[in-house]
């Protein structure tokens, strides 16, 4: 079972540990390690709201941003093949590889 839960702006990936028997998750997109976890499905939405609300508590009284800061920049190796053909189309449609590049990841991230 895996499965993904949002709360407050923050997002986890709910899994099953057969080892533990137990649901865990981690909150993702954020600057620290936060896990949390439950024994049943009705215990483990309620373990993912106190783990956000903990953090966001927790760095409001330190004083630090909660949410991680991107760059911008995504690097990828490509084969040499894709290369060639991905800059060819960006040039046969007027656009830059990053134009292209920005809307097939706004694809996949929508």
């Amino acid at each position: 079972m895996t499965d993904i839960v949002s709360y407050k702006g923050f997002s986890a990936r709910i899994e099953f540990d057969a080892d533990d028997g137990i649901l865990v998750g981690r909150i993702a997109g954020i600057n620290d390690v936060i896990g949390f976890h439950a024994d049943d499905l009705r215990g483990i939405v309620p373990a993912f709201h106190e783990a956000v609300d903990d953090y966001i508590t927790t760095c409001k009284q330190i004083g630090k941003e909660p949410e991680r800061s991107y760059s911008g920049k995504i690097m990828l190796r490509v084969s040499p093949e894709l290369h060639a053909k991905i800059a060819l189309k960006a040039e046969l449609t007027g656009r830059s590889l990053n134009q292209l590049g920005e809307q097939a990841l706004m694809a996949v991230a929508e």
